[in-house]
């Protein structure tokens, strides 16, 4: 692995470190307003965010034309961003009003595990896009699933049955999915700070819209006052930074291995709940957590033509 496929990864792994320690604020953000709401707001934030992001690259671009240099992407297509952008964010949105409203009918551990199934559904709808994974892909794959079944689902004791939130999970865990492979597709051809901009604004609109008719009692003002907390750690944080990363991070890697680091999400949500909320783990959750490093580290690692022309 070159230096820019691991400057890629570790945008993705820092990216699922986010998310892994966003869970508290996500679970305190759900006191006050409905999962709409939240997420409409948080979509918000994460585009109000980067708006200035994007107006200082586009003045050190001015600034390197001035010099003689050339802005980057400046050939990228606006019909290409902006389709890209909406459909994206239609996804996101999507993905993460049903993640958020199952939590109001299954278990976190649950729900984190199911969510992880997009580790095994992007090789797969890879095959029908024609790219095909390696077997040291599925394997990594394997290991991983299986970490994130020790870690989140297996300890429980309340068993494994298939409810209302954990169906809700699983068509998030298919849309999170679909998200993946059209940031593959659209990444490279477009300024991924822009693609991310386009994204929130289409989530959040979407999510505003979905709070005004399902969320009419608990959508107020006083609501969203009241959850001004979560909303900004997770809006800029999750949102605004995590997500922009995926972006610009997946646009050099393939999307099974990019599934892979992102599936790291759940090892740091057990970490931080262990450090910061006192929450120890098992011997069979810590096993869960090497599980899944270990199928990260196995797709990263070079196949046999790569140790050859090296």
């Amino acid at each position: 692995m070159d230096r820019r496929d691991l400057t890629h990864g570790g945008m993705l792994a820092l990216a699922a470190f986010i998310w892994g320690t966003a869970f508290v604020a996500q679970s305190l953000g759900m006191e006050h307003i409905g999962p709409c709401a939240f997420n409409g707001a948080r979509s918000f934030v994460g585009c109000i965010v980067l708006l200035p992001v994007i107006a200082a690259g586009r003045r050190l671009r001015g600034a390197g034309k001035g010099q003689g240099g050339s802005a980057p992407l400046q050939g990228q297509s606006p019909k290409v961003l902006w389709l890209g952008g909406a459909a994206c964010g239609v996804l996101l949105a999507g993905a993460s009003l049903l993640q958020q409203a199952s939590l109001q009918y299954t278990t976190a551990g649950k729900a984190g595990f199911l969510t992880s199934l997009y580790i095994v559904i992007v090789p797969v709808l890879g095959i029908f896009l024609g790219r095909k994974a390696g077997g040291k892909i599925w394997a990594a794959v394997v290991l991983a699933l299986a970490g994130a079944y020790l870690l989140s689902v297996a300890g429980g004791g309340e068993g494994f049955s298939i409810g209302l939130g954990d169906s809700l999970v699983m068509i998030c865990a298919v849309i999170f999915s679909l998200h993946i492979m059209v940031i593959d597709r659209v990444s490279p051809k477009v300024n991924g700070i822009q693609l991310s901009c386009i994204q929130f604004l289409v989530a959040g609109i979407i999510s505003v819209i979905c709070a005004a008719i399902l969320e009419r009692d608990s959508f107020t003002l006083s609501g969203l006052l009241a959850s001004w907390g979560p909303l900004l750690y997770v809006g800029v944080l999750s949102s605004g930074v995590a997500y922009t990363l995926q972006i610009v991070g997946q646009a050099g890697l393939n999307p099974e291995v990019a599934s892979l680091i992102m599936s790291l999400e759940s090892v740091f949500a057990a970490i931080s709940g262990w450090l910061v909320l006192s929450q120890p783990l098992s011997g069979r959750e810590l096993a869960g957590c090497a599980l899944v490093f270990a199928g990260v580290i196995l797709a990263q690692l070079p196949g046999r033509k790569a140790a050859k022309n090296r």
